[in-house]
């Protein structure tokens, strides 16, 4: 299921907003200070392109570094990639096979915003998970 909402999702949405954040982190790697928000663009691109089977969790080492980095990156990028997320979001509700990809949408709001001291990560559970 989650290859298949995948799929969709790269043809109604997914695809322009990647195109999006690699835009941002091409324009974040011109100058050499911004490198360390390119990468996190690039990252994040990663996940919108295919985001089903995957989700964010708060990186444990985070710390007012990466608060400090988040808003510079909501003055730099974040405010229209999370604009671009609004729109796209609200566009998909038109229709009830784009509900469920609109809710993952809005959900990846908050790391457009704020993708610094974040990770993604899997939600398959690994295989010692599953023996306990």
């Amino acid at each position: 299921m989650r290859t298949i909402l995948n799929i969709v999702w790269v043809i109604f949405a997914g695809f322009g907003l990647f195109l999006g954040y690699v835009a941002a982190g091409i324009l974040l790697c011109i100058p050499i200070i911004t490198i360390p928000w390119a990468i996190a663009s690039f990252r994040t691109a990663g996940y919108v392109i295919w985001p089903f089977g995957r989700t964010i969790v708060p990186k444990p080492t985070a710390g007012v570094g990466s608060f400090i980095g988040n808003v510079i990156w909501v003055i730099l990028a974040g405010w229209w990639l999370a604009l671009g997320h609004l729109v796209t979001g609200v566009a998909l509700c038109i229709t009830i096979i784009g509900i469920p990809m609109a809710i993952a949408d809005f959900k990846m709001i908050p790391i457009s915003l704020m993708p610094l001291g974040k990770d993604i990560v899997s939600t398959r559970q690994g295989a010692f998970d599953r023996t306990l």
